[in-house]
Formats: C-alpha cells, sequence, structure tokens
C-alpha cells in the first residue's frame, strides 16, 4: 500500500544527542522529545507545588518510554529489490517486488520505503513512500507493476527503508538496497530486403555468387569433366551433341553486412515506444532490425560505432549473434567531442572489401558525412541510411531562428547531394522495404569495375 509523501523522522536537535548516540543505529524521534518533554515538566511542578499526585501522573509516560527504549530492535531493516525478469523489451511489463526483513525478534512497528526509478520505467505509485508493519523475523513484499518505456539499462532503485520501533520513539538509520539494472532491448523495426548484394565472399549462405559451385542458380552448360556429379548430366544437350554435358552453378554463399552508428549526435527529445523518436531512437531500432533481417538470411553481421569510445563487434552469424547484437546496443550513447575520432579507427582497411557497410548517420556533422566519403573513395560498398526524424521541428520564431534552420537545413541537403556524386547513396530509414531500391543499384555497381577500388 502507498502512503503520503512524508519524510522519514529526524532526530531532535540539542540536549537529546548524547541519547541518539547510546542508541546506536536507532534516534529518537519527535514523539520521544514530546514524552521527555511531558515528564519533566510535571515532575518540576511537582516538585514545585509539592503535588504527589502529578508524580502519579508522569509515571505511565515514564515507564511506557523507558520500556520502550529499552525494548528496542538492533538490527537495521534488510531490503532486497527483485525483478521477474530482467531481459524485457520495450512496452513489455514491467513485475517488480521489493523485500523488507526483520531479523531481530523484536518487530518493527512500521517501516517506511522509497526506491528511486529511471524515468524509462514507468511503475505504479514508485514516486510516492510505501508503508507495511515488518513483525519480528519476517518478511513483507511489495509488488510493483509498469512497463518498459525505452530501450536501455534503467535502473530500479536504490531503495531506503526506514524502520518505526517502540511504540514511535525511535527510528532506525536507512537500511539500503543498491539498483538493479534491467536490459531492456529494443523493438525491432520491421525490415525486409531483396536478396541482392554486393559481393557474396564466404563458402556457404543463401545468396548467389558470381563464382561456380554447387547452388541453385544456372551458370551455363559446359563438356563433362572429372568429378562432375552425374545428377548435374544435362541428357537433353548430351544427346544432341553426342557428348556428356553438365549443368554449371554458381554457388551460394554468405554476405558481410557491417553497421556503422553514427554516434557524434543527439538530436529530438525521446518520448520512449509510445512518443517521439529521437535521432538514437531511430538508430538503434534500425540496427536492431537489419541485423534481425541479414542473420536470419544466414549472413554475418558486425557493428561499428563511430565515435570517440570507438567500440567494435566481430561479424559472426547465428542467433547467438543476434542476442549479442542485441546486448550490444543497449549502451549505445552520444559521444561529444570537438575532434574527429581516430581515422585508424574507422578508415576502410577496417572493413572487408566485399562487406555491404551500411551507414546510419543523421548526417548532422561532416566529420561523419567525411567518413562515408572514405569508404566510397576506397572502394567500398557503402549506402547511408538517413536516421534524422522528419518530425523534428525547426525554430519558428521570427527573426534569426528561422533564418539559421533554413541555411542548415540547405546545408544537409548539400552534403547530402556531395554523398551522391562520390556514389554513396543516401535513404532515409522508412522501415520496411527501405533498402531495396537501393541494394538493387550497389549490386548492379559491383557487376562492372569500380574507380579506386582496392
Amino acid at each position: 500500500m502507498s502512503a503520503p509523501d512524508v519524510p522519514p523522522p529526524a532526530p531532535p536537535d540539542g540536549g537529546e544527542t548524547g541519547l541518539a548516540e547510546s542508541l546506536g543505529h536507532w534516534s529518537p524521534t519527535r514523539a520521544l522529545g514530546r514524552a521527555v518533554l511531558v515528564v519533566s515538566v510535571l515532575l518540576f511542578v511537582a516538585v514545585l507545588l509539592r503535588r504527589a499526585d502529578l508524580v502519579v501522573l508522569a509515571a505511565p509516560f515514564a515507564l511506557g518510554a523507558a520500556i520502550g527504549v529499552w525494548r528496542r530492535p538492533e538490527a537495521l531493516p534488510a531490503v532486497r529489490v527483485s525483478v521477474a525478469s530482467e531481459l524485457l523489451s520495450e512496452g513489455r511489463p514491467v513485475q517488480a517486488q521489493i523485500s523488507v526483513g526483520n531479523t531481530d525478534p523484536i518487530g518493527y512497528d512500521l517501516v517506511v520505503l522509497r526506491t528511486a526509478t529511471s524515468p524509462w520505467l514507468r511503475l505504479r505509485h514508485s514516486d510516492r513512500p510505501y508503508v507495511t508493519s515488518v513483525a519480528s523475523q519476517t518478511v513483507a513484499d511489495i509488488d510493483l507493476e509498469g512497463e518498459a518505456l525505452r530501450w536501455g539499462r534503467p535502473a530500479l532503485g536504490p531503495t531506503h527503508a526506514w524502520a518505526v520501533a517502540a511504540d514511535g520513539l525511535l527510528v532506525s538509520d536507512a537500511g539500503v538496497a543498491n539498483a538493479r539494472r534491467l536490459k531492456v532491448f529494443p523493438v525491432t523495426e520491421t525490415f525486409d530486403a531483396v536478396e541482392a548484394m554486393p559481393k557474396a565472399a564466404g563458402l556457404v549462405g543463401g545468396h548467389r555468387s558470381r563464382r561456380p559451385g554447387e547452388g541453385g542458380e544456372l551458370a551455363g552448360v559446359r563438356m563433362f569433366a572429372p568429378g562432375d556429379r552425374l545428377r548435374r548430366i544435362d541428357w537433353r544437350v548430351s544427346l544432341r551433341t553426342q557428348e556428356l554435358h553438365v549443368a554449371a552453378t554458381l554457388s551460394d554463399r554468405d554476405a558481410e553486412v557491417v553497421l556503422l552508428l553514427d554516434v557524434l549526435h543527439e538530436a529530438g527529445r525521446s518520448g520512449g515506444i509510445q512518443g517521439a523518436r529521437s535521432v538514437l531512437d531511430t538508430t538503434v531500432r534500425a540496427a536492431a532490425g537489419i541485423a534481425e533481417h541479414y542473420l536470419h538470411a544466414g549472413d554475418r553481421v558486425a557493428l561499428l560505432e563511430y565515435g570517440f569510445r570507438a567500440r567494435r563487434l566481430r561479424a559472426a552469424g547465428g542467433r547467438r549473434q543476434y542476442l549479442t547484437v542485441l546486448e550490444w546496443l543497449l549502451d549505445v550513447s552520444a559521444q561529444h567531442g570537438a575532434y574527429e575520432p581516430s581515422p585508424a579507427a574507422f578508415g576502410p582497411h577496417t572493413v572487408s572489401a566485399n562487406a555491404l557497410v551500411v551507414v546510419l548517420t543523421p548526417l548532422l556533422d561532416t566529420r561523419a558525412a567525411a567518413m562515408v566519403a572514405r569508404f566510397a573513395r576506397a572502394g567500398r560498398f557503402v549506402v547511408a541510411v538517413d536516421t534524422l526524424p522528419p518530425d523534428i521541428p525547426l525554430p519558428v520564431q521570427e527573426g534569426w531562428g528561422t533564418l539559421a534552420g533554413r541555411l542548415w537545413k540547405l546545408d544537409r541537403d548539400n552534403t547530402i547531394g556531395q554523398l551522391r556524386e562520390h556514389g554513396v547513396p543516401v535513404v532515409a530509414w522508412a522501415g520496411a522495404g527501405s533498402l531495396d531500391e537501393v541494394l538493387r543499384g550497389v549490386s548492379r555497381m559491383a557487376g562492372g569495375v569500380r574507380p579506386g577500388a582496392r
């Protein structure tokens, strides 16, 4: 149950400091101060007026306070925060529990708990303190329910618990439970693409390569040679030419896809799964969708973070790599700096010549545009995905604000045009089918000679 937002009792000042020190982890409340004040006044008046009845009247107050302080608990409340599952996805329900235990043989009158929560965890009544009673050597549980609003590692906690004992005369120091970090995976945006790939470089896979081998794509008919399988014999051509001929096929191979995430800047304000998208929201969710598509197709996927941390995830395939990609994306954050990230960490030599490089960038910084152009000049197959949400508002106030916004937009359009002149297709992220036409064009380009390719 929840209680009004009342701060925990504070120990009184002045002459009761020595009493607070003698109580150890327990501090006197204002109720104890009032009890001592009433007893002192009654005894003073009884001595001054020589009235024994006032002493009898003060005795219950003094005796009750003394017994309560003497029979106080020694142990602080033990607090633990647990969650039903630490692996969640955006928009999914969160079920947590705060457990407060009393290991002392004397019970607590009540316990006041307060927990801190991430703004991306919407938990019912988490902004208010909770009150419960805990008997001796028992545990009381408080259930919290809500939902996860955004990808990342939101924290639940730390949680503080104050116990009140001795009929409200004493309050304990806070028992603390450390914060629990949850893993909230991004919602995979629906993505599908054509099977066209610039080059398929692996040994096996689902893409048609340009090398002869065992596959399903017919490459032509040739003379039978030692080592050819009998089931490959083309009997129609063989009967017509009176010589054995076999059907030649192209091998099916996998491809390597490198997702390069531009994290130099964040723009827009994230509203979680139900609100507006920021640049990082679009980047992370698009990366998750693209990685899922190509890993499901049997390809190998690698991730790079274009920023000052230079994080990297090696290329691999399979479901295990997909889970690793989701975990890797949880730590994506904007990295600001005045200088350009090290060219040695993001040069074309760091990417295979046969890999498809998908750059997820808002194109807000000329450093990112220059990096994309370097990959293109080196002959890499590059596709730039514009992750700047179209609904980010520009300044609309009168004066220089509106003019500056228009100039910035024109400059950004010029940057996109220059990238296209370098042979880099730039497409805005729009979910399923976003890269179909672009991949077809890149595959056609891969069939010819690319200037500057190494």
